[in-house]
């Protein structure tokens, strides 16, 4: 099984930050559909990262 260093450290790096900014926001609901939309857009820009550095 291969591990992906990259995308090990761009989730960490994403959910570090929305965790830092977590308390900051409204109730449950809200920190988990803010936590939803971080990481469809994580998802999403990750390949293009990874294309642009030639990973």
């Amino acid at each position: 099984m291969n591990i992906d260093a990259t995308a090990i450290a761009w989730y960490a790096i994403i959910c570090g930050v929305l965790s830092a900014l977590a308390p900051s926001f409204g109730g449950r609901l809200v920190r988990v559909l803010i936590g939803g939309v971080v990481g469809i857009i994580a998802a999403t820009v990750l390949p293009v990262l990874r294309g642009l550095i030639g990973l």
